[in-house]
């Protein structure tokens, strides 16, 4: 019997086994596809390094224009990249799609990048057969100065390991949104809203925490936690550097009204969708520095563990307990959608 894949990201094994096919590469290209790594890099001359990313929205459709550009910016923003240039691919249901929708979607994708002065310069768009939602598909390409390149294999042995608002952010905001009638009875109307605007406060972009903590202090690596939230977002950053995280659970920030959504739904916060947080590693000496650089701009950073020499590995301790990490096969509002059918 041939074994059909869950929806979600692709195991890390499976995604390994298929960068490992992938063609000759480019001489003037400094990263290409790995696991644990968001961006491509490459070397076109002189002048600033170019960063690449590509990422769709599947989980949600509500503000997707909006939330298109969001996400794309975030991983471009861990390598400590400025955003320049975006490609957008619409794919649209063909039972319920307007001419209304099309301007709506379109408009939030305009106002997301004027906001952050990113060019729209090509896509795609079409009325796709099969669809019950809109999928948006964004390229993004970004600029950095050879020397202040970040990336996930930087962090070092002694490296604190800082995350900032809390998690999961994102998954909050979903199922805040795509699931209200559903949470209405336990949460009210006061706390649905709450939930719904988590999107924008404490928001899922980590642009800005990556700006502030870039310009207080060095910064070895970040990651941007989002399918599989932060427990994938770990382990991929323990392979991407080669060396153990040892973190504190008790150090990480979970909102009350998040824990209660995960209890809602028996959902474990650390595994599920989570940008919003940004997880970077720093130098003992610039850690704290960065840190309260962090929430002097009023963005929550709790300091929660440090990396170790040894072989890649997650290990966490709570109420005195230290146990490995398990990663997760896939990321908790996946598994929502589909046991509610709903698929993305």
């Amino acid at each position: 019997m041939k074994q059909e894949l869950p929806i979600g990201k692709l195991s890390s094994e499976l995604l390994a086994r298929l960068i490992e096919r992938a063609p000759v590469q480019h001489p003037r290209l400094v990263i290409g596809p790995r696991v644990g790594f968001d961006c491509a890099v490459v070397d076109h001359g002189s002048g600033p390094l170019l960063v690449y990313k590509s990422d769709p929205i599947t989980f949600t459709s509500d503000e997707i224009g909006w939330y298109l550009v969001q996400v794309n910016v975030n991983d471009i923003a861990t390598c400590g990249a400025i955003p320049r240039w975006l490609i957008t691919t619409m794919l649209l249901p063909e039972a319920n799609t307007t001419p209304e929708l099309v301007d709506q979607i379109g408009d939030q994708v305009f106002a997301a990048c004027r906001e952050l002065e990113i060019t729209v310069i090509g896509g795609h768009t079409e009325i796709t057969a099969g669809l019950t939602r809109p999928i948006l598909v964004g390229t993004l390409i970004g600029e950095v100065e050879r020397d202040k390149l970040v990336l996930p294999s930087g962090a070092k042995p002694g490296d604190h390991l800082l995350l900032t608002k809390g998690i999961p952010i994102e998954a909050t905001a979903i199922l805040g949104r795509e699931y209200a009638a559903r949470l209405s009875s336990e949460l009210g109307n006061e706390g649905i809203q709450r939930a719904q605007h988590f999107l924008f406060d404490p928001g899922i972009s980590v642009y800005k925490d990556a700006q502030v903590a870039l310009a207080a202090g060095v910064v070895t690596a970040m990651h941007d936690p989002t399918e599989g939230g932060l427990a994938a977002a770990l382990w991929e950053l323990a392979e991407a550097c080669g060396h153990i995280l040892s973190v504190n659970l008790n150090e990480v920030y979970i909102p009350p009204i998040s824990q209660r959504i995960c209890d809602i739904f028996e959902i474990n916060p650390l595994a599920a969708i989570a940008s919003g947080a940004l997880l970077l590693a720093s130098p003992a000496d610039h850690a704290l520095t960065i840190q309260q650089a962090l929430e002097h701009q009023g963005i929550r950073c709790s300091d929660i563990g440090w990396v170790v020499e040894g072989d890649p590995a997650v290990w966490i301790t709570a109420c005195s307990v230290r146990q490995l990490l398990p990663r997760p096969a896939r990321d908790e509002i996946a598994r929502i959608f589909a046991e509610k059918n709903k698929t993305p």
